[in-house]
Parts: structure tokens; C-alpha cells; sequence
């Protein structure tokens, strides 16, 4: 059992009443089928939490009108046949696009799928396409009013939530100096720093007032971030930081809540967050990415699945093609999806047995509203600490809900087909998956040190001019900030794949680790100077003299380089001191790496 998140109690019991009060509208107006097609709507209240609430607003009604979308489509096409196959496979492909692009978070494409196959396994002829579109938009417009709700007592709390978790991660990070957890520390609080400016800036509306919460709260992040800088800066040079530094930021974090605030910040020392929406869809549809990877890989195991279970004329396709988008929309390496296939197989069959309870007792009206908002709410609470758990529960659910209300007249037959369409939609999913394979380490590895070395030589080019708060400067310091989360997340999927993909990647690990440290002292550089003002290009020509940029990157240039053609590294010429540790480091170790394959 994994911790679960602070609160999640509440999440829970909104998401339990965001399908139970559809069920029980529609038991009230004498169509209970009715009320189970809308509460698949319901599955709105799952999406959006901790963004700001205009935000949340307008992601909230897309999801709502996807799920409406998703399940009229597969109505349409359920009496064609083969055509439902195709249906459902698109809607798998474009929901794992989006969701993955655009980052709407868990639990991803997978419920647009389940929901168009909750939706044409129920009983409910009498609702058709257009009437069930309907009813799912209104479960979803409830669900949105209700997730909505928290902003009549604390309309910015996701953005002061976003600072306050950036700055705990911050000072855990200062505790972790000089540990084994430095690295991994750092991670955390950078991400986490990028997180709040992308909640601040990103999910916020164009202009914001000079003396809004929103002002003070990107004045607050940016002390954070310069107390991180400093932090970082100190560490490079092997010092501990401040010993003052983690009470300043305990009482920034104060001011999260309170009324008095730090000076606004210029709008020009704002960084940014995320790319835009139409950035982040375009870049993961770039051939050979491993996030096209993962579209072909859900469309061909959703086509597959559908097209096999056709033919051996397995009753409802759908479920199989559900959990074959179960198992790959989220882009696990082969270790976790694996375990994933078997934590829901256990979870699955167990939670037939569940399922045949709860049909042979066969619920009506407010008992029927009972048990699907005790299954939700049950699911919530454990499907971050334990998913095989949780999947007893999102069978029971789900089945539920599928069953439309009416008795199930051959139950053991119709829980037998669910499992087995589970099993084989699994199958599917691993046997695609080694058949579309995530990039080799030997190839996407260097790929990201190159990226975030390239990312590194054009902020030092503008480091060096002392220009470091441009729209230009800005953009090249989120790119590096970017690049080196890739490179931690090539590095972290790589030690979950295979045996030689592992060894590669541990082979790897010192050149990442220096090219991280590069980076890191590149971008707490920026901060650093960003606090001189005017001041700033004579402090950066301090920093590099004439032709200390052109040094760098030369070295970088040799870097790249030696990376991609398993070069040696030539002997560095006198470089700037802000940055000469971190470069000496990396050329020491590519030097090593280049002796090792040697040998």
C-alpha cells in the first residue's frame, strides 16, 4: 500500500456523487437506464484537479463533450459490425494523443475508451445515440458544476497549493545536499518550480492585474526559485548552503495564506511553463517519438483486439479493446506494464466475483446509487496505493453500470466474457508492445544529452550578454529546463526495460548525471544574474570576459560530438569559471566512458 495524497477522502466522495447523483435523477423519473448512461458522464469529476479554476472550467467541458462523443460514436457504430472496431480504435488513438499532449493526467485516454464501452454494452435501446450523447453531456455538467464548487470558498487555492508544494520541495532539497538523494531532490524541486509556473502563467488568462493574488503569488514562486538557485549554486562549488535559507523559505511559504505579500514581479522575470497546447500536440506527433510510439502502439493492439474478438465472436469487443488502452495509453516501460497487466487480471477476476454479488442481489433505486458511489469512492482511495485493489473495484463499477439496471439473465456467462475479454485485451497489449518497442537506450539517451547540451549553448550565448529575461532568453531557459527532465525521464525508463537496455543506461549514468549538473548550474546561473537588473551585462562580462561564451561553446561542440560518434574529447582551453567545474566534469567523464569501450 502506497501513500495516498493528502485529502483524498474529499476528491473521492465528489467523484462517488458525480455518479450517484445521475443514477438517482433517473430513478426518480422512472428510467433507471437513463441515470446510468448520464453517471458515465460522471467520470468528469476524475480529471482536473489542481489546476486554476478558470482553467479547470474549460478542460472540464471538453472532457465532458469527449465523453458524450465517445459514447454516442460507439452507438453509431455498434450495429455495423467491424465499423465499431474502427470507432473505438480512433477514439483510443485520439484520446491518447491528447491526453498525453496535453498533460490532462490520469486516468488518461483509458476512460474515454471504457466509457464507450460501458455505454454500448448497456441495455438502453430505447435511448439512442443522440439522447445517450445527452444524458452523458448532463452527467458531465454536474460533474463539472461539482468541481467547480471549490471555487466559491478559495478561488486561487490550486495556485497557492502549486507554491506551497514547490516550496517544500525546495527545502527538501537543501536537506538533501550532500546526500545520495541530491540528484533525485533536485529533480523534484525543479519540477516542481516548473509546475507552479505553469499553473501561474501557462493556466492563467493573458492579462493579469499588477496587484492580483495571481501577481503575488508569481512574486512568491520567483523568491522560491532564486532561494533554489542559490541553494543549487552553493552546492556546485561544494559549500552548504545558508544556514538561514530554509527558515526564509519557511516563511515564504507562510505567505502563501497571508495577506501581506512580496514586492509583484516585473512581468519580463517571469519564465514560462509548459509550450502552448498546440506545441505539445504537434511535437508528439513527430515521427519516431516515443509518444507517436505509443498512438500506433494503442491503435494497432485496439484494432487488433477488436478485429480477433470479432472473429471468434467474443460477445461485447469493446472490453477487450478497453483494456488493451488500459495498458498502453500511458507509455509504461515493459516492467511496469506488465505489472499493470497483472495487477488488473488479479484485480479483474476478483472483482467478478464482486460483480456477481452485487447482480444477484440485483439493486434498485437508491441501493443501485449506493453501491456505485461506494465503488467509486472506494476506487479513488486506492488506485494510487494499490491498483489491484482498486481494479476489484473498477470492475464491480463498471459492470454495474453496464448491466443498465436490468437483471443479467445468464450472470455466469456474462462475467465469464468480461474476464476473458480482459485476459485477451492484456495479452494483446504485451504482445504489441514487444512488437512496437520504446526506443533503444543505446539511441534516445544520447539523443536527450545532445538535446539539453544543445539547450545549454544557446542560454550560455545569451547568459554571457547578461540577456537572460527576453522573450527569447525565456523561451531558450524553458527549453533546458525541458531538456533536462527528458534526460531524467530517458534515464528512469530505461532502468525499467530490458536487461541490456538497463546496463546500457547504467553504462550511461555518469555522463547524465554531469550533463544535469550542467545544466542545473546553467539555469541557477540565470537566476543569479536575473537579480542584478541593469547590472546584469557587467556582471556577465565579469563572469565570461571577451570570448568565454565562444570557449564554452566550442567545448560543448566537442561534447556533442564525442557523444555521437564515440569520440575522444581534445584537451579543454581556458574556460569561464562560473561554469569550468561542471564542464571539466563531463569531458572527465566522456574521457572515462570512451576508455571503458576500450577496453
Amino acid at each position: 500500500m502506497r501513500p495516498g495524497p493528502e485529502g483524498r477522502w474529499l476528491f473521492s466522495l465528489r467523484a462517488a456523487a458525480c455518479m450517484g447523483a445521475p443514477i438517482l435523477t433517473g430513478w426518480l423519473a422512472n428510467d433507471t437506464a437513463a441515470g446510468l448512461m448520464a453517471s458515465i458522464g460522471g467520470f468528469t469529476a476524475l480529471y482536473g484537479s489542481g489546476r486554476p479554476y478558470v482553467s479547470r472550467a474549460i478542460k472540464l467541458a471538453m472532457i465532458a463533450l469527449a465523453f458524450a462523443l465517445s459514447v454516442a460514436l460507439g452507438l453509431l457504430a455498434a450495429p455495423m459490425g467491424w465499423a465499431v472496431i474502427v470507432v473505438v480504435a480512433a477514439i483510443a488513438m485520439i484520446a491518447t494523443w491528447l491526453s498525453n499532449a496535453l498533460q490532462i493526467g490520469p486516468p488518461g485516454a483509458y476512460m474515454f475508451a471504457l466509457a464507450c464501452a460501458a455505454g454500448t454494452a448497456m441495455p438502453a435501446a430505447h435511448i439512442g445515440p443522440l439522447g445517450a450523447a445527452l444524458l452523458v453531456f448532463g452527467g458531465g455538467a454536474f460533474a463539472w458544476l461539482l468541481h467547480m464548487a471549490g471555487a466559491l470558498f478559495s478561488l486561487h487555492g490550486p495556485e497557492r497549493g502549486a507554491v506551497r508544494t514547490a516550496g517544500r520541495a525546495v527545502i527538501g532539497y537543501i536537506n538533501a545536499i550532500g546526500t545520495d538523494q541530491e540528484n533525485v531532490s533536485r529533480y523534484r524541486a525543479a519540477y516542481a518550480l516548473h509546475a507552479a509556473w505553469t499553473v501561474l502563467v501557462n493556466r492563467q488568462p493573458t492579462r493579469i492585474s499588477a496587484d492580483s493574488p495571481i501577481a503575488r503569488l508569481r512574486a512568491l514562486n520567483r523568491e522560491l526559485h532564486l532561494r533554489f538557485a542559490e541553494a543549487m549554486g552553493a552546492a556546485s562549488r561544494n559549500q552548504s548552503p545558508p544556514p538561514e535559507l530554509i527558515d526564509e523559505l519557511r516563511k515564504l511559504i507562510e505567505q502563501v495564506h497571508r495577506p501581506e505579500q512580496p514586492p509583484v514581479t516585473a512581468k519580463d522575470a517571469i519564465p514560462l511553463g509548459h509550450p502552448s497546447a498546440t506545441a505539445a500536440m504537434l511535437e508528439a506527433l513527430q515521427p519516431g517519438s516515443n509518444s507517436m510510439r505509443v498512438i500506433v502502439r494503442v491503435g494497432v493492439a485496439a484494432l487488433v483486439a477488436g478485429a480477433i474478438t470479432s472473429i471468434f465472436h467474443f460477445e461485447r469487443a469493446y472490453w477487450a479493446v478497453a483494456a488493451t488502452v488500459l495498458m498502453l495509453h500511458q507509455g509504461f516501460d515493459w516492467l511496469r506494464m506488465l505489472q499493470r497487466s497483472l495487477e488488473r487480471l488479479l484485480g479483474t477476476w476478483v472483482g467478478l466475483l464482486l460483480t456477481g454479488a452485487i447482480l444477484v442481489f440485483h439493486p434498485q433505486g437508491v441501493w443501485l446509487v449506493l453501491v456505485v458511489m461506494a465503488c467509486q469512492f472506494t476506487v479513488e482511495m486506492l488506485v494510487i496505493r494499490n491498483y489491484a485493489l482498486a481494479a476489484v473495484f473498477i470492475t464491480g463499477g463498471a459492470l454495474t453500470i453496464a448491466a443498465g439496471g436490468h437483471p443479467v439473465e445468464d450472470l455466469g456467462g456474462y462475467l465469464w466474457a468480461r474476464g476473458i475479454d480482459t485476459l485477451f485485451g492484456c495479452f494483446i497489449a504485451l504482445v504489441v508492445f514487444r512488437l512496437i518497442p520504446p526506443r533503444a537506450t543505446a539511441t534516445y539517451i544520447p539523443e536527450q544529452l545532445i538535446r539539453a547540451l544543445h539547450a545549454v549553448a544557446k542560454v550560455t550565448s545569451l547568459l554571457a550578454q547578461g540577456v537572460v529575461t527576453t522573450p527569447d532568453a525565456r523561451m531558450s531557459r524553458r527549453e533546458l529546463q525541458l531538456a533536462s527532465f527528458a534526460l531524467t525521464h530517458a534515464y528512469e525508463d530505461s532502468l525499467a526495460a530490458a536487461r541490456s537496455q538497463r546496463f546500457a543506461a547504467e553504462q550511461l549514468w555518469p555522463i547524465i548525471a554531469a550533463v544535469e549538473r550542467l545544466a542545473y548550474r546553467t539555469i541557477s546561473t540565470c537566476w543569479a544574474l536575473e537579480q542584478q537588473g541593469a547590472a546584469a551585462p557587467r556582471e556577465a562580462a565579469a563572469m565570461f570576459g571577451a570570448d568565454g561564451a565562444a570557449r564554452v561553446s566550442q567545448a560543448i561542440d566537442e561534447f556533442i560530438a564525442a557523444i555521437s560518434n564515440h569520440a575522444a574529447v581534445p584537451p579543454l582551453s581556458a574556460l569561464p569559471q562560473v561554469l569550468e567545474t561542471e564542464l571539466v566534469d563531463l569531458q572527465r567523464v566522456l574521457q572515462a566512458a570512451r576508455i571503458s569501450e576500450q577496453h
